[in-house]
C-alpha cells in the first residue's frame, strides 16, 4: 500500500525577529510573535467551510488550552483576529501576532485548511489543525530547529517536494525544508521528533539515517514548552 502524500504547511510570517530564550527550552517560539498577556483570548471566525468541519477544528484546537493559559472563542467574531480559511490547496497559518498585520483585510483569512471536508478522517484532521495552531501561539516548525540537525538527503527531498501534492520549486524547499533558525533567533537545547510541530520524514529523505512518521498528538515537550510560554498564575514568577 503506498503511503500517503505529505501535504504539509507553509509559514506565512513577517521577518524574524529575537525568539524566546529559555533555560531548557526544547522547542521554539518567536518572542516577538507570542500574544502578550492582555491578549491571550483569540476570537476566531470561519470563512465558509463545512460546519461539522468547524465543530471538529474546535474540539482538536481545544487541547492546546489544557497546558496553555490562553483561550479560543469561536464565535464568529466580526472582529476575530484569527480567521480560517478553506480555500483547496495548501494549509498555512500566520505566526502568532503576524495575525493582526494591518496589510491584512479584515475579512482574509490568517489560517488555511487546504483539504479539509467532512470525509477527512480524525487523524490527518487532528495532525493538521494542532500543527497550525502551535504556529497561532508562536511555535515555528521543528525541522527547522537550529538543534535539529536533520541528515537531508537534499536531492531526494527537493525531488519529492517539486510533485504533487506540493509542487514547490526548489527555492521554497530550501525555505520550507532546509533552512533553520539559528541560535541567535531561536533558542532549542534538543530536537524533539515527537513534536506535532514536526514535518514527517520518510528515511528516503535521509537516506535511513533518520524516520519520523505522522505526529498527530501533542508529545510531552510540546505540552510542557507551551506552558513555560503561556503560564497560569501560579506558574508566572513574581515580578
Amino acid at each position: 500500500m503506498a503511503s500517503p502524500p505529505l501535504r504539509v504547511c507553509v509559514d506565512r510570517a513577517a521577518p524574524l525577529e529575537l525568539a524566546l530564550e529559555l533555560p531548557d527550552s526544547r522547542l521554539a517560539a518567536l518572542r516577538a510573535k507570542m500574544w502578550p498577556a492582555h491578549q491571550r483570548v483569540l476570537h476566531i471566525r470561519f470563512l465558509g467551510g463545512d460546519l461539522r468541519v468547524h465543530n471538529r477544528v474546535e474540539h482538536i484546537a481545544a487541547q492546546w488550552m489544557r497546558y496553555a493559559n490562553v483561550r479560543f472563542v469561536f464565535d464568529n467574531a466580526p472582529d476575530a483576529v484569527i480567521r480560517i480559511g478553506f480555500e483547496q490547496g495548501a494549509s498555512w497559518c500566520y505566526i502568532g501576532v503576524d495575525a493582526l498585520d494591518p496589510s491584512i483585510g479584515p475579512n482574509d483569512p490568517t489560517m488555511n485548511f487546504g483539504w479539509f471536508t467532512p470525509a477527512t478522517p480524525n487523524d490527518e484532521l487532528q495532525r493538521v489543525v494542532l500543527h497550525e495552531f502551535g504556529h497561532v501561539l508562536g511555535l515555528i516548525h521543528e525541522h527547522q530547529s537550529p538543534a535539529a540537525a536533520i541528515p537531508w538527503d537534499r536531492e531526494a527531498v527537493v525531488r519529492y517536494y517539486a510533485g504533487p501534492p506540493n509542487y514547490w520549486s526548489a527555492e521554497q524547499v530550501e525555505h520550507n525544508v532546509f533552512e533553520r533558525y539559528s541560535h541567535m533567533v531561536a533558542n532549542a537545547t534538543l530536537f524533539d521528533p515527537a513534536s506535532v510541530m514536526l514535518y514527517p520524514i520518510p528515511p528516503e529523505f535521509t537516506n535511513g539515517k533518520l524516520s519520523v512518521g505522522w505526529n498527530r498528538t501533542l508529545s510531552p515537550r510540546d505540552r510542557e514548552f507551551i506552558g513555560v510560554l503561556y503560564p497560569w498564575p501560579s506558574q508566572q514568577t513574581p515580578s
